[in-house]
């Protein structure tokens, strides 16, 4: 017979975000801080500094949105370690199209 092993992971409350041209910081309810780089979430890291300010906490303070971007990421993953999943596809189609928004 197999046993499997469940772990619940306590996952906090994020209390603050802040995200500079390269970094994005998590402040936790747990006092844990996490910094990964903007690098592992390329709407994030092709963003104009102004759409980078622009989220929210959110998922009952799991989760941080970004509305200009659609993006959002997630207190589990962030402890896990998880980058972005976009396809190349996906991000290449979101590229074009914020291109396509600044021509006239």
């Amino acid at each position: 017979m197999n046993s499997v092993a469940i772990t619940t992971l306590a996952v906090p409350k994020i209390l603050h975000v802040e995200v500079t041209d390269d970094t994005l910081s998590v402040d936790l309810e747990d006092g844990r801080t996490i910094a990964v780089p903007l690098s592992w979430f390329p709407r994030l890291a092709y963003a104009t500094p102004e759409e980078r300010q622009n989220f929210r906490i959110a998922g009952a303070g799991y989760g941080i949105h970004w509305p200009d971007l659609d993006e959002d990421i997630g207190v589990e993953g962030l402890l896990l370690g998880k980058r972005s999943t976009e396809s190349p596809e996906s991000l290449a189609r979101w590229l074009r199209q914020r291109s396509e928004q600044e021509d006239p």
